[in-house]
């Protein structure tokens, strides 16, 4: 007897994308009767054997263990490495067609993706709406997915989603005795997390400003101040006050957060807001792993990561922000290439000015001796400082304001938000059609920064006398674009050294 072999095709996520994958099934009388994977499959794929004859068995088809055949399921190209279990569907219906316990279709316009229960029933598995824009790529029509993945996946034109509860239905659809219709994406109200409002937090006025240019151009921000004195709200507070999601945003977002294993329902409607942990590891902040994953900078991106107490984490942490804050990318290098996971977040740290809290506390002493000040403030290097555009000190705040009468909840950062939803509007206008699709000043390159930032004559003068002020290259035209998001958020085409000035100011530590 010859070999008989099917072919169907199924994906493998690489980063926050999918590249098409050819699962082949090959039944061969000759030799042990067994069922083999190969094509550099990790051990969650190799298990499929035994998830596969379950799920077939309890399905009412004829299972492999019931073939007295060899088979053999290659994952091409087999010098990929294959890992997670969404291959289960694709090799149980490459296995019924080999087998021709189902009709024949036109494998080549349909993806499979899914994990099989031991039941036939199909389970969610992470990367649908990477898989969904790898078929709308390769113009390949169909993707067959369980039900839970089908809304994400169906945010991308030109692909029919049919979703599946489970393995007899997949047949039943294959063989046309039952329809399901391509899913239609539908919007899912999910609780929103709480936001405090600007008005929650009494005094601080310097540090809302701040908190409205960085929401406005996408800069990152660093609040020094003694215990209670409102950093971790101000950071809480900023998503409050930052644009809604685009649609193309939302998509990026999602795709991040599906990659990432978290399997949204739908589209993301919010902005990330990631608050890692000090003890939290390299790879679980930058990204990585022997799976590589997207960290928590890469869930971030489009929202706010938060590092509070910044200089209790591990200096690798620290200094492996670097890149990511100036290309806002990761790049992860293995052997076989380099991975890419998006990163363009607002980054807000806090920090204490000293271990006790209260170094140049005007009520309170400060405990520490200089030098453990100086090692306690000397833990964040000089180039990350240098990427953080916003470095503000928040003083204590006095009992007599914490008792003031608060306004309406909600009105100022509803009042907040619409400054900087202008200002993101006349940034959206400036780059409108920009290769590299930016959509914030602090995006801009230095090329950008040059060719967008028109000044007024008494500017250009007074940014002659800062450029003496021991700024670095990076710091001028940093400053530059704070200056700029000053302008957008004053309504003014030109950049005026008023504008100038603040942003100097903010770059000023005491």
């Amino acid at each position: 007897m010859g070999a008989t072999v099917a072919k169907i095709l199924s994906a493998e996520l690489e980063g926050v994308s999918a590249n098409l994958i050819e699962v082949e099934v090959d039944l061969n009388a000759g030799g042990v009767p067994a069922i083999a994977i190969v094509g550099l499959a990790d051990k969650a794929v190799g298990e499929a054997k035994e998830r596969v004859n379950s799920a077939l068995a309890n399905t009412g088809v004829k299972p492999p263990n019931r073939e007295n055949r060899r088979i053999t399921v290659n994952l091409a190209p087999a010098d990929v490495k294959k890992t997670g279990s969404h291959y289960d569907l694709a090799i149980a219906i490459g296995y019924l067609l080999a087998t021709a316990q189902v009709l024949p279709f036109r494998t080549e316009e349909a993806v499979f993706a899914g994990e099989l229960a031991l039941d036939g029933r199909l389970r969610p598995v992470p990367g649908a709406l990477a898989i969904a824009e790898m078929c709308a790529r390769l113009k390949i029509a169909w993707l067959y997915l369980p039900r839970e993945n089908a809304n994400e996946a169906s945010a991308i034109d030109g692909v029919k989603v049919i979703p599946l509860a489970n393995l007899r239905q997949g047949i039943d659809v294959l063989e046309k005795r039952t329809v399901v219709l391509p899913h239609t994406m539908m919007a899912i109200e999910s609780a929103r997390r709480h936001i405090p409002d600007l008005s929650e937090i009494k005094g601080q006025g310097h540090a809302k400003r701040a908190l409205m240019i960085s929401a406005a151009g996408g800069h990152n921000v660093l609040l020094t101040g003694p215990p209670g004195a409102g950093k971790s709200l101000l950071a809480q507070a900023l998503v409050g006050i930052l644009p809604e999601l685009s649609r193309m945003e939302s998509i990026e977002v999602t795709k991040i957060w599906s990659a990432g294993g978290q399997m949204p329902h739908g589209l993301i409607a919010e902005r990330p807001f990631r608050a890692p942990h000090q003890t939290a590891s390299l790879a679980a902040v930058i990204g990585g792993g022997g799976d590589p994953r997207p960290g928590e900078i890469s869930l971030a991106h489009r929202g706010v990561l938060f590092l509070d107490e910044l200089p209790e984490f591990p200096r690798a942490v620290l200094e492996a922000l670097r890149a990511p804050l100036e290309d806002g990318v990761v790049r992860i290098s293995r052997v076989r290439g380099t991975l890419l996971f998006p990163a363009q977040f607002a980054l807000v740290a806090a920090m204490n000015p000293c271990p006790c809290g209260y170094f140049g506390d005007p009520e309170k002493d400060c405990r520490c001796a200089a030098y453990e000040v100086m090692r306690y403030q000397g833990r964040i290097s000089g180039p990350l400082l240098d990427r953080i555009d916003l470095q503000i000190h928040l003083p204590r705040v006095a009992t007599a304001v914490l008792r003031e009468h608060a306004p309406d909840r909600g009105s100022e950062s509803r009042t907040a938000k619409q400054h900087v939803e202008a200002a993101r509007a006349a940034q959206l206008a400036r780059f409108r059609g920009h290769s590299r699709g930016i959509v914030s000043n602090a995006e801009m390159s230095a090329r950008d920064t040059e060719g967008a930032l028109p000044l007024e004559r008494d500017a250009e003068r007074f940014l002659d006398t800062l450029s003496e002020k021991n700024l670095s290259p990076r710091g001028y035209y940093r400053l530059l674009k704070t200056a700029r998001t000053i302008a957008d958020l004053d309504g003014m085409e030109k950049t005026t050294s008023a504008h100038l000035a603040e942003a100097f100011g903010y770059r000023v530590r005491e």
